[in-house]
């Protein structure tokens, strides 16, 4: 049976949707961020990134990133179900989306995130200066990319209710997490299309069961 080593309010909860869409066994083992909202010390006993997500296979093979993760139980499990047939549209967005997930969608998530942390993490005497460094950042990098895609995300989910297409597929589970994130964080929640693309997803029953099984998360 798969382990899942799964960090409170991660992208490890797109691990658990997608074995709940698969409907596979599974244990969770559960970490909780500290202080510093940083994953804890234990993971590094698992990978030497001491990073979430991270599986175990069957054969104790130990298996990180999201992406790498998604592939083995998608091509392990027959998971032919999610992924669009070869040679199609639908196949080369579903690739696309697969890989953007965690590359272009990702970078202006991590650059708000850390220009928040030095507004609020800078010591007091310092903060001034941090927030105004911090406002420049935000207002030459953050924001304007954060949009590009956030605007990218309505259009392509203008087009279609799905992102490869008009099928639910592996690349709406992995687009979950920045979308999720960016509507928590910079209002992409308020684009209708991406808006109600966050209904359809959240109202899946795999969703619900992962949700159950992951604990609290921040982002539903």
């Amino acid at each position: 049976m798969l382990t899942v080593h799964h960090l409170e309010n991660s992208r490890s909860q797109r691990v658990l949707w997608l074995l709940e869409e698969l409907r596979l066994p599974y244990d969770v083992k559960h970490y909780k961020r500290d202080a510093n909202y940083l994953a804890p010390t234990e993971l590094k006993k698992i990978h030497p990134l001491g990073k979430a997500p991270v599986i175990v296979t069957d054969e104790g093979e130990v298996i990180a990133e999201t992406g790498a993760i998604m592939d083995y139980i998608l091509h392990t499990y027959d998971g032919t179900g999610l992924i669009p047939q070869p040679k199609t549209r639908a196949r080369n967005a579903f690739t696309y989306w697969m890989f953007y997930a965690e590359g272009s969608a990702m970078q202006p998530l991590l650059l708000k995130l850390v220009v928040d942390r030095i507004r609020t993490k800078t010591p007091l005497l310092a903060r001034p200066i941090a927030s105004r460094i911090a406002e420049k950042i935000e207002e030459l990098m953050v924001r304007p990319n954060l949009q590009a895609n956030i605007d990218f995300w309505e259009k392509t989910l203008t087009d279609h209710e799905w992102f490869a297409g008009d099928e639910f597929t592996a690349a709406d589970i992995m687009m979950s997490f920045p979308v999720e994130a960016a509507a928590a964080r910079a209002g992409a929640g308020d684009r209708p299309h991406v808006r109600a693309w966050l209904d359809r997803i959240h109202a899946r029953p795999a969703y619900g069961r992962a949700l159950e099984r992951g604990g609290p998360y921040a982002y539903a």
